[in-house]
């Protein structure tokens, strides 16, 4: 099969064998899949992760060891736990610490034509749900989480800073629960397709007044959390999503006299995510930019590196 591979910080379309399941693992033919920023991170020496690079994506069970799921059209969770240590069975699985991650920590992602993961990890992709918008399901899920932290009431403020792909997923998942949504960033395009939505937004927060109650940091910037931190009311809650290749210099002491919430929050749900998808429909259609072959991964790659870029697509085959 062909796949984008990762070794150090060079990347190469190459012939892989295509993987064998494991038990209770499913092979599945990956239709379409999509670049994040984690992957471009990657390349830059985050997670000094190597080999098969990508985690968003769709595909058809093309083997499993339950034949109710061959040929099923699925998402899947990226985080895959040992199951066994006590923290997975106190509940909380994704931070396994001997978990592997789906293209970004010890195991092949899904930049290739065949990917497998466990059964368990798998969702069913409705019939309504097109290839293109199944691929945000695992951003869209980062997003939904947010509401574990942050749960805004019809006339609390919310600041999301960052246009980039999950600053737009998140600032229209917020909207549903408030109308005082306020999103910066630097892209006029970005920034159009936001007003559209009914979210306030602008390139510079000095146009509005006042702080806000919460504030989303999804920059991917190490001077995000700051900005966040100098925004956020006394009290208030501040969400880092943002995860990059380096480190943040921030001032403690405006965290501890503000008595602010500074909360992380990676991945979520995929059955919140499409619950949410069935309720609320969002316009993923318009974040798409552009679609490569997997032959041009490469291309596709530096593309998507491009700040005007929402999402870019790969197509395997």
């Amino acid at each position: 099969m062909k796949a984008v591979v990762l070794e150090g910080r060079n990347i190469r379309v190459e012939d892989r064998p295509v993987p064998e399941p494991g038990k209770e693992e499913a092979l599945i033919q990956v239709t379409k899949a999509g670049i994040c920023n984690t992957d471009l991170e990657l390349v830059k020496g985050y997670m000094d992760f190597e080999g098969i690079l990508g985690h968003e994506f769709v595909g058809r069970v093309a083997d499993a060891p339950d034949l109710q799921w061959m040929g099923k059209r699925v998402a899947g969770e990226i985080n895959i736990p040992c199951g066994k240590c006590r923290v997975c069975l106190g509940g909380e699985p994704k931070h396994c610490p001997s978990r592997e991650v789906l293209g970004i920590h010890q195991k092949d992602g899904v930049f290739a034509e065949y990917v497998t993961l466990p059964l368990k990890n798998l969702h069913v992709i409705p019939d309504s749900i097109s290839d293109s918008q199944g691929v945000f399901i695992e951003p869209l899920a980062a997003a939904t989480a947010i509401f574990d932290y942050v749960y805004p009431g019809p006339e609390e403020r919310v600041l999301v800073l960052g246009d980039g792909k999950l600053g737009l997923l998140a600032a229209q998942v917020l909207r549903t629960r408030s109308p005082h949504i306020f999103c910066v960033g630097h892209h006029s395009r970005k920034l159009a397709l936001l007003d559209k939505w009914g979210i306030q937004t602008a390139h510079d927060v000095r146009e509005w007044e006042g702080k806000f109650d919460y504030v989303i940091e999804a920059t991917g910037n190490p001077r995000g959390v700051e900005e966040a931190l100098r925004l956020i009311k006394p009290k208030g809650k501040v969400v880092v999503k943002s995860t990059f290749h380096g480190m943040v210099e921030m001032d403690i002491s405006a965290l501890v006299v503000n008595e602010i919430q500074l909360l992380g929050s990676r991945c979520g749900s995929f059955a919140q995510a499409l619950a949410f998808l069935k309720d609320h429909p969002i316009d993923l259609e318009k974040m798409v930019d552009e679609d490569f072959p997997l032959e041009e991964a490469l291309e596709a790659l530096e593309r998507a590196k491009n700040p005007e870029v929402i999402k870019v697509l790969l197509t395997p085959g």
